[in-house]
């Protein structure tokens, strides 16, 4: 299989290469990862890997932009302010986080890897 492929395009040299979502855990992670993986003025895809953590006590995230977020691997929970609950997500759930709307990590999985895939605009 060819790890990357390169070509001219329109007149001009680009590359494509094959990216796999699920890389990049490395050992014990001590931090949350976050990593953009494309951007424009309309809105910005992110890649957040997780094992374990959480948003620190008393902190929450208060957006510009609106939140649509997918769980590819592992489980978490995710509480608003505004609510007393905790929403737990599982692989494949999804979520829309309207801006402004304040929000926090509960918990992520110690034992599964957990990807996920955030777009924000």
């Amino acid at each position: 299989m060819v790890a990357g492929l390169k070509g001219k395009m329109k007149g001009r040299e680009e590359s494509t290469v094959i990216k796999n979502i699920f890389e990049g855990f490395v050992g014990t992670m001590t931090e949350e990862r976050t990593e953009t993986l494309l951007q424009t003025q309309q809105f910005r895809l992110e890649r957040i890997l997780s094992s374990g953590q959480r948003t620190p006590p008393g902190q929450w995230y208060d957006q510009e932009t609106n939140e649509w977020v997918v769980l590819l691997s592992g489980n978490s929970g995710l509480r608003f302010e505004d609510e007393t609950g905790v929403y737990v997500m599982r692989r494949g759930d999804s979520i829309q986080i309207p801006a402004h709307r304040r929000h926090r990590v509960e918990w992520t999985d110690p034992e599964e890897k957990t990807v996920w895939l955030a777009l924000h605009y």
